[in-house]
């Protein structure tokens, strides 16, 4: 079984500094250590273990070290900073992995771009060798690029020319969205196995800053510095630590404190339910939210939630329909969100509503169908009731349960397109609602859920509607749901999930790659591939 949770004591490819307002990760690949036998990680290349233990030292960068408001890509190796995913491993990956391990990397990036956005956690990459593929994607994710110009070390998106494939962990829609690369320099760049050097990347816009050897760690330092210097992060004094995660794992399913995990294989579903917060987990003052420190409800909740939704992702390809269910005191969960939005400005009050924020996207970029349930006992309310509106249907018990809307609602935790899910569920932002409770009727009078059965047909109304879902096929849910999720204007993370779908999924499944005359099947073998050169 895969799992996402590490510790820094248990890295085997990152080593992480700090030394005051910045942290250094450098990249420093045991070419042993892959999650799987058949490869190794030459030339710091990753797998997803690698990738794992980066989300792992940015989430303790971001608790641990309020004080940082810097941190620095770097490699641990001679001429080489990252040569990207390794391709001896996405040789033997299955379509699902594939696809799982860019989706998990482009989110980890996400992250970073949301941290710079909203903690004021500035990012630098410091090129010191050869920059390709995935490595050069990390680099596009930061604030800054700094290479060296060392007349040998060149950045690269290869895989067009060299496997058959696509920049598609956002290589592509950041270099021409987010740099402003033009696009027919784009296109020589892309098509350019061997990559450019430093005085022409620099010219392209392709990173920010060059220097010689002798010249490259100063430079870094004054640019690290000049980025501290622009953030607005405010940290002091102790972090907060993250301890393990208190989980356990059986045949039908995983549980934590507050989320249990139910599978159903024989009808392809699994059931999340989360558990509302009690008053000893939820203070409402900043000491004794500092206190509960990794134990305060919405930290604890978004480091199970994310959690619950990768282990589902990686180990359960088969199951199609997530039904999303709440439990608790609607009051008790109202008066924690309150207090976190109270307390947004401190530094690790907008640390946890980022880790919960990014837990949610993760779920929104799910390729399964979500259904929320809401019946008797239901704690769909503010932060909770983003997983009803996260939701592709909801279906909502008449005369009984109610729902709630908290300020937390109309801004915080928002979608990777920018949007609450409020704006993006009626696909405006001029929609007349307000916080408050609702019962069933009001709730669906007011749009906030499909349909609000009786009891007699409760059940029945539930059973259908899942065993239809699965009925239909996999892939065309896949992509409706990719489609109808993301409502509204484009963004540049949207475009590159959008993206991910469509060209993960067409080119890693076409011979051109995965053939056995494919690229990816014959690089590094000595033989060149075979294409069929139709264009469809």
């Amino acid at each position: 079984m895969i799992t996402f949770d590490t510790d820094p004591a248990h890295y085997r490819h990152w080593r992480l500094f700090f030394e005051g307002p910045v942290a250094t990760l450098m990249l420093d690949v045991d070419e042993e250590g892959g999650l799987a036998p058949g490869y190794r990680l030459k030339l710091n290349s990753y797998d997803l273990g690698v990738d794992i233990e980066l989300a792992d030292a940015l989430n303790r960068i971001r608790f641990g070290h309020p004080e940082v408001r810097v941190v620095v890509f770097t490699s641990g190796r001679e001429r080489v900073f990252c040569s990207g995913a390794n391709i001896y491993m996405l040789g033997l990956a299955s379509h699902a992995q594939k696809v799982n391990l860019c989706k998990f990397t482009n989110e980890t990036r996400n992250g970073i771009e949301d941290s710079s956005a909203h903690s004021g956690i500035k990012f630098l990459a410091a090129i010191n060798g050869a920059c390709a593929g995935g490595g050069y994607e990390l680099a596009l994710a930061c604030d800054e690029i700094i290479m060296v110009d060392d007349r040998s070390s060149t950045v690269s998106l290869p895989e067009v020319a060299l496997l058959g494939v696509l920049p598609g962990t956002g290589g592509l829609t950041r270099l021409v969205d987010k740099r402003k690369v033009r696009r027919d320099l784009a296109d020589v760049f892309c098509t350019t196995a061997e990559g450019v050097r430093a005085d022409r990347a620099k010219a392209w816009r392709l990173v920010d800053h060059v220097a010689p050897p002798a010249r490259f760690p100063q430079l870094v330092a004054e640019r690290a510095a000049a980025l501290a210097a622009s953030s607005d992060r405010t940290g002091a004094g102790a972090g907060v630590l993250l301890p393990p995660l208190d989980r356990g794992i059986d045949a039908n399913g995983w549980r934590y404190p507050r989320v249990a995990v139910e599978i159903a294989r024989a009808s392809r579903v699994a059931t999340i339910t989360v558990r509302g917060p009690e008053a000893a987990d939820a203070p409402i003052d900043i000491d004794g939210i500092l206190a509960a420190g990794a134990d305060w409800w919405p930290l604890a909740i978004a480091r199970e939630l994310d959690d619950a939704i990768l282990l589902l992702r990686a180990n359960e390809p088969e199951i199609g329909t997530v039904v999303l269910k709440t439990e608790g005191e609607i009051a008790s969960l109202l008066a924690c969100d309150a207090a976190m939005v109270r307390h947004r400005d401190h530094w690790f009050v907008r640390e946890t509503i980022g880790y919960l924020r990014r837990a949610l996207q993760r779920l929104d970029v799910s390729s399964r169908s979500l259904f929320a349930i809401i019946d008797q006992g239901s704690c769909f309310a503010g932060s909770l009731f983003e997983l009803a509106l996260a939701a592709d249907r909801s279906y909502m018990l008449a005369d009984g349960p109610q729902v709630a809307l908290g300020a937390i609602n109309f801004g915080g935790l928002e979608m990777i397109n920018g949007r609450t899910r409020l704006a993006a569920r009626f696909n405006s932002n001029d929609f007349e609602l307000a916080v408050g409770a609702f019962d069933s009727a009001a709730a669906l009078a007011a749009g906030l859920v499909t349909f609000t059965p009786d009891e007699l047909d409760w059940d029945d109304e539930i059973r259908l509607a899942l065993e239809e879902r699965a009925s239909l096929s996999p892939d065309a849910l896949t992509g409706m749901e990719a489609n109808l999720r993301f409502a509204g204007p484009e963004t540049v993370a949207t475009k590159i999930f959008g993206r991910l779908s469509a060209w993960q999924n067409w080119v890693f499944s076409r011979p051109n790659a995965t053939g056995e005359a494919g690229a990816l099947k014959r690089y590094g073998s000595g033989t060149k591939p075979r294409f069929d050169r139709e264009r469809v």
